[in-house]
């Protein structure tokens, strides 16, 4: 027998034997006699005083104690026991009676260890349970957290409401002349999984465009755009999107407490009629940065975000670039659209961040037309990589912005997506380690308020820890995407990209620039 194959089986042979040893230590109820403590108990993920969903999968954690040796938990009533491994399993059945039963209210989690003197109780901490459920599934791409080659990628859906994951598509495991490809960005239309896009890169490139069970590959190409479309957000209501065609660019900081620096040497806005396969441009300057355009809830206005280039003399363009990246500030500009012309209106100033020496990006408007979400960070629009990336609301009918200070962290928060109730988002931050991007879920109350965010549950509450993967791109539905695994393979694979018919500019009723 190999002996790779003879290790990797003593190894799990190995475990299995330790787990039925841990499970029959494992305690089942709580204990008649203990003593209080003062200090908490240290758990993973940290779930202390967060605001859940009541339809959220159950929330394991595990205790970090190095000298207990089984602990217990009593969650509302629901009682769960672990052994020396601390990893609290929470039945789904009990789970979803005692969230049901806690709907607008709270519970409170006692955790019980027993060390060598004996049982003892830490103090409690508190579980909100909202009245309104979070969009049942997040669609995501894991992917190495660095300067990568395109293999090893993948797309999954995960069900919020257990842990089952479905694969969208992945792909292949190794480097093959003619097959590297890149899988990014993928979007739904108004939080419904059956409308969408994916983008592929390098080879079998072009774009996924589905609707339902059906689905084709198009090619967004022509020599007036810079790229293909890049970023973009479907209109909640017809099937068009709005893309930004980037040429972008990354560098490594040697002398920095950052590791990339990404951005952009052009940028423009497009928009694509996913019916009629046609792209038109919306917005095409030499010295401004357009890019993330989004959509407001009723598709009648689009939002975008723009930073006005520095001058550089022609031969030092890039050069100029890297070394002033610390001084692009991106503001957030919108304009209106009138859906049966297909006209934009004049743009206005809805973000002013370099007034304040800073950059926004990545704006996202609430379902409910009350919210326009976005990062806002030190400089540029790359804000994966940027440890100041915070998360700020703009209430769209007060004016006012302001940032979601319950919900951040002294780390990179940035990328979200909204719940189609507007009650829940899900974004990506670097707060554990500053090297792995993972999904976190947040409560934003009625007038705009976040709450403090958690971790996605996972059913082994370990496996963020050991995942040497980041979570990327996090969007919500409130469906699967009903397209299977091997028919998103087929188009992607085996399908050739049928090329978008360049359409010139969209008419405006102004056609100048912010």
């Amino acid at each position: 027998m190999d002996k790779a194959l003879l290790y990797l089986r003593c190894t799990v042979l190995i475990a299995a034997v330790a787990m039925l040893v841990c499970c029959s230590s494992r305690p089942s109820s709580l204990p008649s006699a203990f003593t209080e403590v003062s200090d908490s108990a240290a758990i993973y993920p940290d779930y202390r005083d967060v605001t859940i969903p009541p339809n959220i999968a159950p929330m394991n954690f595990m205790v970090i104690d190095t000298v207990a040796d089984a602990f217990v938990a009593d969650l509302g009533g629901v009682i769960c026991g672990a052994s020396a491994d601390g990893k609290i399993d929470i039945d789904s059945t009990e789970w979803r009676s005692l969230l049901q039963e806690q709907r607008g209210k709270s519970f409170n989690v006692s955790v019980y260890a027993h060390r060598p003197q004996g049982w003892v109780r830490h103090p409690a901490f508190a579980i909100y349970v909202a009245n309104e459920n979070i969009d049942s599934y997040v669609t995501y791409r894991l992917i190495e957290p660095g300067y990568e080659l395109y293999m090893q990628l993948g797309i999954y859906q995960r069900n919020l409401t257990n842990f089952d994951v479905a694969t969208v598509y992945e792909n292949h495991r190794d480097i093959s002349p003619g097959e590297s490809h890149c899988i990014n960005c993928h979007k739904f239309q108004a939080n419904n999984a059956e409308r969408m896009y994916l983008h592929v890169r390098e080879n079998h490139k072009g774009t996924v465009v589905t609707n339902g069970t059906e689905a084709h590959k198009i090619l967004i190409k022509h020599d007036s755009i810079i790229a293909s479309g890049a970023y973009g957000n479907w209109n909640p209501k017809l099937p068009i999107v709005a893309y930004s065609t980037n040429k972008t660019a990354q560098v490594f900081h040697y002398n920095f407490n950052e590791k990339i620096e990404v951005f952009d040497g052009e940028s423009d806005l497009l928009l694509y009629d996913a019916d009629r396969n046609e792209v038109s441009h919306i917005i095409r300057t030499p010295d401004h940065f357009e890019t993330f355009p989004c959509w407001s809830a009723d598709g009648t206005r689009l939002y975008y975000c723009d930073a006005r280039l520095p001058k550089f003399e022609a031969q030092i363009f890039e050069a100029g670039l890297v070394a002033r990246y610390d001084s692009l500030f991106y503001d957030i500009w919108s304009m209106p659209f009138d859906t049966v012309t297909y006209s934009f209106g004049p743009p206005q100033l809805e973000v002013d961040a370099s007034s304040m020496n800073l950059s926004a990006s990545e704006p996202i408007a609430s379902p409910d037309g009350r919210f326009l979400l976005y990062s806002l960070a030190r400089c540029g629009q790359f804000h994966l990589y940027h440890r100041d990336a915070d998360l700020w609301l703009k209430d769209l009918q007060e004016g006012t912005c302001y940032p979601l200070a319950e919900t951040n962290s002294k780390e990179g928060d940035s990328y979200s997506s909204w719940s189609s109730n507007s009650r829940w988002i899900v974004f990506s931050s670097r707060r554990e380690d500053n090297d792995y991007t993972r999904s976190y879920i947040a409560y934003i109350d009625a007038n705009g308020q976040g709450h403090k965010a958690f971790l996605l549950p996972q059913r082994d509450p370990e496996y963020n820890l050991l995942l040497l993967k980041s979570f990327n791109v996090p969007e919500l539905s409130r469906n699967a995407i009903p397209l299977g695994q091997e028919q998103m393979s087929h188009v992607i694979l085996f399908t050739d990209a049928e090329l978008a018919t360049y359409k010139g500019h969209v008419a405006r009723s102004n056609s100048g620039n912010p």
